[in-house]
């Protein structure tokens, strides 16, 4: 059998949310599959480190596709051309796209459907696309994976897609996220946030992740709490928006907050094991992986009670309502002031986080790829 893999979105150096889950998926297929031949098919010169085992083959075809113009010309011209030469027997896509003009079976990972709720946050040309293409890229696609329940009912609500064609995966999560030792979590803590405990926010500062919220339910938390705790921003501030900036100028406890930039897993991994509590509070999640390897480091999590997080977190996360500072500071007040709860919500985030592996969601990916076969 011959699969191919649409592995553009694995980057050296920057893998994000789809990024890893094309990483982990591709490393356990290759892997638990020997007798597989897939072809990664790359948009730019690709890492050795990405070719996971011997019988995965990778091609690099142009042009590399970052922008919609780009998108149309890679999946609709490109991709067929290689896909004609190749004769695989299926087609995955862990990013969501399809190839509209080929006739070979293909599973879309459609993640979530963000662009659609939302399509404000993302400049004209992209929304444009999107929306215009995704019903199409669903509607072409042999099967569809998701990472939720919520977004495979989302999708057959939007997109008039039948529930029994989409198969439900879930994310994974690395293995790298482990409770850290006390002295590790003091080291961390000295040299992130000046030896305090700290709510931690790990994610692009983009408007859906309700940065600006947060900023003002740390603010009120201070006011009643004192300067007992710093507030660590992890991500890119690619989506800086005025909002935020406004926030941001008019807290009284801003020299509380700290803005690190992009982390390696490393510093990651141990940011989070160290933090007092993953705050994670968004407007709008497919799944929100944040949550669970906070969950994974036995670090307590405060998330919203929207769209997918009361599923991902399964109980074992205080929710808060995402539109409401003065809920989500309640909720980290309440935290920051019960040792019994901080001690419970560890363990149940442990035995949460538990339930997810990439060896799981590896699984069912596969199935959904037979099931399209």
């Amino acid at each position: 059998m011959k699969i191919a893999i649409n592995t553009r979105l694995m980057i050296s150096g920057k893998l994000d949310g789809i990024g890893w889950f094309t990483y982990h998926t591709t490393r356990h297929l290759s892997t638990k599959y020997p007798e597989v031949e897939f072809i990664f098919i790359f948009d730019r010169p690709w890492n050795q480190e990405f070719i996971h085992n011997e019988n995965v083959k990778a091609v690099s075809i142009g042009p590399p596709a970052r922008h919609p113009f780009l998108y149309y010309l890679w999946y609709e011209h490109s991709i067929p051309r290689l896909i004609r030469q190749i004769k695989p027997d299926l087609l995955v896509h862990p990013d969501g796209f399809a190839c509209l003009g080929l006739d070979i079976p293909q599973v879309s990972v459609i993640h979530d459907l963000n662009f659609e709720h939302f399509p404000a946050d993302l400049p004209f040309m992209y929304r444009w696309y999107y929306r215009k293409y995704f019903p199409k890229f669903a509607s072409k696609s042999k099967r569809i994976a998701t990472v939720s329940e919520y977004s495979k009912q989302d999708m057959v609500n939007t997109y008039g897609v039948s529930g029994s064609k989409i198969d439900v995966v879930y994310n994974g999560v690395n293995e790298v996220y482990q409770p850290l030792d006390i002295n590790s979590i003091d080291e961390t803590r000295k040299s992130i946030s000046e030896g305090k405990p700290y709510f931690l926010f790990v994610g692009s500062l983009h408007p859906r992740k309700n940065i600006a919220k947060m900023l003002r339910a740390f603010d009120l938390f201070c006011d009643h709490h004192g300067n007992t705790h710093k507030f660590v921003i992890v991500g890119e501030k690619k989506w800086w928006t005025q909002e935020i900036r406004i926030t941001y100028e008019q807290m009284k406890h801003s020299s509380e907050v700290i803005f690190t930039g992009r982390m390696s897993i490393d510093e990651l991994k141990n940011a989070c094991g160290a933090a007092f509590c993953m705050l994670y509070v968004s407007v709008f999640e497919g799944f929100g992986v944040p949550i669970i390897e906070a969950m994974r480091c036995g670090v307590p999590v405060i998330t919203s009670n929207t769209t997918s997080m009361p599923e991902v977190s399964g109980g074992a996360a205080l929710l808060a309502d995402p539109a409401d500072a003065d809920d989500i500071c309640e909720k980290m007040l309440e935290l920051a002031g019960d040792n019994d709860l901080q001690e419970s919500m560890k363990q149940k985030g442990i035995a949460r986080a538990g339930e997810f592996s990439w060896e799981r969601t590896t699984g069912l990916l596969w199935d959904s790829m037979m099931k399209a076969l």
